[in-house]
């Protein structure tokens, strides 16, 4: 899921991919690649700070590997341990640290920040780490020319970043943006001399990937693995706990909870955990625990499919569905029906306007007053093992309305593929989560909505002269400086978004991770898919 602009030309498959990469997920055809030596599923069973750290990703690791592209869960949380940021965040908190730079700046209200990079910080290949790396990452991401997930994270708010001198940057910003700086984690910093060769981003969408972070990685199958081994030069905050690191792949749920429970375990982690598998694996001594945000079930429609350019319609279908049923049958009572775009816990949270409580007679009139009658519906949704558990309230609930509804569950990378080719469809049911980008409502709401943005290519949406409207009022409120007055303006336009349900979640839920404390310390679940192991060590 990266911000672009959608109405591009492709002129070939391999030339679109090369742009698009959507949700890290686009590149299902590369699935034969690899990277680095072969290696073993290594179960992680050789004795002491030498062994193998096994984790357990519930997520394809077959998406894009470019961090100015990816939001790929398995890529995302890959590359906070391959690459660095100039600040990073922490990964519950959310609060920015020096990674690649000194410091943290002192004034976030100026329009100028100026950072030292680290000094011996060097690449994996042994490369150092310089400013000209710092500006060739930007440029890329600001450049109007070049599509990129990051451009909507930064190209609003930062105008340019200057080098100063071999070890000095500056940001110049186009006004004062403190949130911006808990952002610059979402640009890694990669090396110019391998990134700037021809090819070089077709290869980081197929999984290359060489950074100055505490892990390299060492080889990468995917739909299967990808390794890593301790960077022995790493001089940063947050070192290497383990010497090497095997991440599996596992999108079913079964053999994933297996993995790491009864005689089949062989991992220390796993993300992604069922909830029906919560008790099994504690009574098996593992720790599981859940953390809320983001998370969540979302329905995107296709706006040029008739019915569906009717808000009337999309309001019918959200107002059909029994939300409470699906957290209580589907979600065992982690989650919690949406009652905003974003989650209650959101420090920018106010329940909407508009609240799809479940009312199917309200959903009858609406249906109705728009003319329809006889609808059938084909869900196209992803293969995530919890977004499939909660498909059947879906259906149960059109059903019963005289919706006749039918699902179409796959591979996430391909139902994102038939939406980069712009085939048509009715309605995608998905998963999506942008607390792995951050927690700042304008962030949030910028990576859903926006006039280049990738979502609203899918839905087809943004020309109507609501999302126009939407699309200033938006901008309006990036640069208001009071953050009162900043978060007031973004609740109202979520009221506008919610009206609309174009792109609306269903519920929100719970993440589950489950671990060895048997093995591991300092581990600490997140709200957003994937682990991050850089506090986490061998007990």
């Amino acid at each position: 899921m990266r911000d672009v602009t959608h109405d591009v030309p492709a002129p070939d498959r391999r030339t679109f991919l090369k742009r698009t990469g959507v949700l890290g997920m686009a590149v299902a055809s590369l699935s034969s690649c690899s990277w680095g030596p072969e290696s073993t599923i290594d179960p992680g069973g050789s004795g002491g700070g030498d062994r193998t750290l096994t984790a357990v990703i519930g997520y394809g690791n077959d998406g894009t590997w470019d961090p100015t592209q990816t939001a790929s869960a398995f890529s995302m949380a890959a590359n906070h341990h391959i690459y660095e940021g100039l600040l990073d965040t922490d990964p519950i908190s959310r609060e920015p640290y020096a990674a690649l730079a000194t410091r943290v700046p002192g004034n976030l209200d100026g329009t100028s920040w100026r950072f030292t990079l680290r000094q011996g910080a060097t690449f994996h290949d042994g490369k150092p780490v310089t400013a000209d790396d710092v500006v060739f990452v930007f440029d890329r991401i600001l450049d109007p020319g070049t599509q990129t997930l990051a451009k909507g994270f930064f190209a609003s708010w930062l105008k340019e970043v200057r080098k100063i001198d071999a070890r000095t940057v500056e940001l110049v910003l186009r006004f004062p943006f403190p949130e911006g700086v808990s952002r610059l984690t979402l640009a890694k910093i990669m090396p110019k001399h391998v990134f700037s060769r021809p090819g070089a981003w077709d290869d980081a969408i197929k999984g290359l990937a060489v950074g100055s972070g505490p892990y390299r990685q060492t080889a990468h199958h995917p739909k299967s693995n990808t390794t890593f081994e301790a960077f022995a030069d790493y001089n940063g905050p947050r070192g290497p706990a383990f010497k090497k690191m095997n991440w599996l792949t596992i999108v079913d749920a079964a053999p994933r909870v297996a993995r790491i429970s009864g005689s089949s375990a062989g991992a220390q982690i796993a993300d992604n955990i069922p909830y029906a598998n919560i008790e099994q694996l504690r009574s098996g001594g593992l720790s599981v625990a859940g953390a809320a945000g983001m998370n969540n079930l979302f329905l995107m429609f296709n706006t040029r499919h008739k019915p569906f350019d009717d808000v009337r319609v999309r309001q019918a279908l959200h107002y059909a569905i029994d939300t409470e049923k699906m957290v209580e049958v589907a979600l065992k009572g982690h989650g919690t029906p949406a009652s905003s775009f974003l989650n209650e816990g959101n420090p920018s949270y106010r329940r909407a306007k508009t609240v799809y409580d479940h009312d199917p007679e309200k959903a009858k009139a609406l249906l109705k007053e728009a003319g329809v009658s006889g609808l059938k519906v084909d869900i196209l949704a992803v293969n995530v093992s919890w977004i499939v558990d909660c498909l059947p309230t879906i259906k149960q609930s059109w059903d019963a309305i005289g919706v006749r509804t039918t699902l179409s569950p796959q591979e996430t990378t391909a139902v994102f593929t038939k939406m980069d080719q712009k085939q048509d469809y009715q309605v995608v049911a998905a998963a999506s989560n942008p607390n792995q980008f951050g927690l700042d409502a304008d962030l949030i709401m910028r990576y859903n909505y926006g006039p280049t943005n990738l979502w609203m290519g899918y839905t087809r949406w943004a020309g109507d002269p609501v999302a126009k409207q939407l699309f200033r009022d938006m901008d309006r409120a990036t640069r208001e400086p009071d953050p009162e007055k900043k978060t007031t303006m973004i609740q109202d336009y979520i009221d506008v978004v919610a009206q609309q349900a174009v792109l609306y979640p269903v519920v929100h839920n719970e993440l589950m991770t489950a671990w060895d404390p048997r093995s591991l310390s300092g581990t600490r679940a997140q709200p957003y898919p994937g682990i991050n192991l850089l506090q986490a060590k061998w007990v």
